[in-house]
């Protein structure tokens, strides 16, 4: 196995790193307090190109893939944004251009990639629902044939960004629970405009990740058109892995630079800061053990996620990498960020040291795209061999 980056590779770090250089700490301290979108950072990210790293050339976009869409994420998370950062790219090259690209028909790539890759189109995703939450198989939101389309009718919960997005892909029923023999059966994939009659939403206040707002949806007799459908009429659960799985790995670019940064902070003010004696705080093994163990469950976090981004360009499953480097880098990230805070004392609580802001916005992720418990039970029967426990 070869680690070393490609000249094109470290072009593309580099370039992340500038972008995000050039908004920093200041720029997401103050979204964060209006609880205002990125849009600025994210028409940047898209000009230098970084949007479409892994999306088809014939439509804008690099080519590449996923190691290359890690490692750019986690550059400008690195850089100052944190773990949000990750929450663009969920949102537009994977909710919308792996959704696209690999299952929307060609007339929709040719009509939505080349927006994607320049920013001009922002996507959203409707799959979590009040009393479904986790088990994506008991949505009840539901589309009924109607001539050429679909009728849709149910309500989405804890779905990101639909302010700014112009499309919502939508995982709906289009058969009933009750009329299918494997609960797998009978679900579909839409993309639909989010401003569309019979679609409405309503903000949810929340602790972090305060720049991408969330907001509760709701389906009032939506009508849907017949060349709205993703991929498989019927077979869309498949499908809307493949999407979820490519989540885990961005999710996971993301929190390791977090870590990065969260270290970082952690670490500059420590090398400064003088309390009892003549000598740095930093010298301190209370303060060093917790973020040398940080780094090092982060780093192989980092090392597990480009082994699942390199299969996955691969077309080999990659299905348990992806989750075991989602794990460990929450935890990761969950103890550095906690930890800087500690390092810096009464300094870390402050807004303008930002640690508890990548406090705040990381601890979504140790249950979200998918929590903890429901990695270990997929480690333990997939990888383990053991019982299904749920």
């Amino acid at each position: 196995m070869d680690f070393r980056l490609s000249d094109e590779q470290t072009m593309m770090v580099e370039t992340a790193r500038q972008v995000g250089a050039d908004f920093g700490l200041d720029y997401w301290r103050e979204l964060d307090e209006r609880g205002a979108y990125p849009s600025a950072m994210w028409a940047a990210i898209c000009q230098a190109g970084l949007c479409g790293v892994a999306l088809p050339e014939a439509h804008g976009g690099a080519g590449l893939g996923m190691i290359e869409m890690a490692l750019v994420i986690e550059a400008l998370a690195a850089s100052g944004a944190g773990s949000t950062v990750a929450q663009l790219f969920m949102l537009n090259p994977i909710f919308g251009g792996v959704a696209v690209s690999k299952y929307g028909t060609d007339a929709m790539r040719r009509a939505l990639l080349p927006g994607l890759c320049k920013g001009a189109v922002q996507f959203c995703m409707a799959l979590t629902e009040p009393d479904a939450g986790t088990n994506s198989l008991e949505v009840k939101t539901f589309a009924r044939a109607d001539g050429n389309g679909w009728r849709l009718n149910g309500r989405k919960i804890w779905i990101s960004a639909v302010p700014a997005a112009q499309k919502m892909l939508v995982v709906a029923r289009t058969k009933k629970r009750e009329e299918v023999a494997r609960k797998t059966d009978g679900i579909s994939l839409f993309l639909i405009d989010v401003a569309r009659d019979g679609l409405t939403h309503q903000a949810i206040a929340k602790l972090g990740t305060r720049c991408v707002p969330a907001s509760n949806v709701y389906f009032d007799d939506v009508k849907v058109e017949g060349d709205e459908l993703i991929g498989t009429l019927d077979g869309g659960w498949r499908q809307l892995l493949d999407v979820l799985n490519t989540e885990r790995i961005v999710t996971t670019a993301g929190l390791v630079g977090t870590v990065e940064l969260a270290l970082r902070l952690a670490v500059e003010y420590a090398n400064e800061r003088r309390v009892f004696a003549d000598k740095p705080i930093s010298s301190y093994q209370g303060l060093q053990f917790p973020l040398a163990q940080a780094h090092a469950e982060a780093a192989c976090a980092r090392v597990m996620n480009y082994k699942a981004a390199t299969q996955c360009d691969q077309g080999l499953d990659y299905g348990s990498e992806a989750n075991m480097g989602k794990l460990i880098a929450a935890q990761a990230c969950a103890d550095a960020t906690e930890r800087a805070m500690q390092a810096m004392g009464g300094m870390g609580y402050a807004k303008d040291m930002h640690v508890e802001r990548l406090w705040r916005d990381c601890r979504l992720f140790r249950f979200a795209p998918i929590s903890e418990e429901m990695i270990l039970n997929y480690i333990a029967q997939h990888d383990l061999g053991m019982a299904r426990s749920y």
